[in-house]
C-alpha cells in the first residue's frame, strides 16, 4: 500500500500540456512552483519506525544549493531545475557538463515490482576502499532519500573535486573511505553537523515541512558518471549501486544515452503519473 502524501497541488494534474493525445506522459518535467516535492518512501527495505529520521527534503534548487554549500561544496557548483529530459532548448539552459541528475519519482506498485525483480538476483553490495568505482550510502534514516541523493551527487565523479578541505563533506568522505556500507551509514547518523544542516534546509522550503516520522511516497534516485565513464544509479533503497552502462568522454548526465540509459525507463514505467521532477548538480550562474 502506497500512503497518500498530501503534498500535490491538484492544480498540476490539470496541465494538460503535459500529456500526449494517447494519455502517455511527455517528458517535460514538473518544477516546484506545481508540485512540492518531500520525499521519501513507505514500504520495504525502508528505514523502520524507531530509527534516526529527518524532515523529507524538498526538491528546490536553491534549498539544495544552500544545503551543499553549507557541507562544504565549493560556490562554484549548484543545483538546477531541469524541466525536461527530451527537449534541448530547455535542457541547454544547464551549465555542462551536468555532474549528477537527481530524479524524484512515485514509488509506485510498477516501481516496486521492477526494483525487487532487479534485486532479488542482486548481491547485497560490501566493497568499501580507494577502488571503489563510485561511494554508495545506504539509507539507514527515515525520509532522508532527499540528503541521500545530494551525498551520492557530490561524492562521486568530478564533483568530488569541489568539496572544500576540513568541511563536513571532506570529514565524512575520508573517513567512509575504508569503511562497509553499514559503518558508512552509521557514521552518517552519528555526524551532528550533516543532521543539522539537513533540519535547517528542510524547515526554509516553499511548503509547510512534514513530520520527520511521517510516510512520504516519492522519493529521490541519484545519477552520476564516474571517472572511468560509467553511468551509475544510486539509491540507498536498493542493494548497492548499479551500472546501467557506459558513455564517452564528450557525454554527461543530461546526454541523450544517459537519459534513455536512466531516468527515461522510470518514465516509461510510470505511464500516466506526472509526479516526477529533476534537479541537476552543474556549475554556479553566478
Amino acid at each position: 500500500m502506497f500512503v497518500a502524501t498530501g503534498f500535490v497541488d491538484p492544480s498540476f494534474f490539470h496541465q494538460k500540456e503535459l500529456l500526449t493525445s494517447q494519455g502517455v506522459p511527455s517528458t517535460k518535467l514538473s518544477h516546484r512552483s506545481g508540485i512540492s516535492h518531500r520525499m521519501s518512501t513507505t514500504t520495504d527495505p525502508d528505514p523502520q519506525q524507531g530509527a534516526p529520521a529527518f524532515i523529507p527534503l524538498e526538491a528546490n534548487p536553491q534549498l539544495m544549493t544552500d544545503l551543499i554549500h553549507k557541507l562544504g561544496v565549493s560556490p562554484a557548483l549548484q543545483m538546477h531545475d531541469v524541466y525536461s529530459l527530451t527537449d534541448p532548448e530547455l535542457l541547454s539552459f544547464i551549465p555542462r557538463p551536468a555532474l549528477a541528475l537527481l530524479l524524484v519519482f512515485p514509488v509506485s506498485a510498477a516501481y516496486e515490482s521492477h526494483r525487487m525483480a532487479e534485486d532479488s538476483t542482486a548481491r547485497e553490495y560490501t566493497a568499501k576502499g580507494d577502488s571503489e568505482p563510485v561511494i554508495w550510502w545506504k539509507q539507514t534514516i527515515r525520509n532522508a532519500c532527499g540528503l541521500m541523493g545530494l551525498l551520492h551527487a557530490v561524492s562521486n565523479g568530478p564533483a568530488r573535486n569541489f568539496i572544500e578541505e576540513g568541511s563536513t563533506l571532506d570529514s565524512l568522505l575520508k573517513k567512509s573511505i575504508d569503511l562497509d556500507p553499514a559503518e558508512r551509514s552509521r557514521l552518517l547518523e552519528q555526524t551532528p553537523a550533516l543532521a543539522t544542516a539537513h533540519r535547517e534546509a528542510a524547515s526554509v522550503g516553499d511548503t509547510a515541512a512534514p513530520d520527520a516520522q511521517d510516510d512520504v511516497d516519492l522519493h529521490y534516485v541519484c545519477f552520476v558518471k564516474d571517472t572511468r565513464g560509467g553511468i551509475w544509479e544510486l539509491d540507498g533503497r536498493r542493494k548497492g549501486p548499479i551500472k546501467r552502462g557506459d558513455l564517452e568522454e564528450n557525454e554527461d548526465v543530461l546526454s541523450t544515452k544517459a537519459l534513455s540509459l536512466g531516468p527515461l525507463k522510470f518514465l516509461e514505467r510510470e505511464g500516466g503519473d506526472l509526479r516526477f521532477s529533476a534537479v541537476a548538480l552543474a556549475g554556479s550562474l553566478d
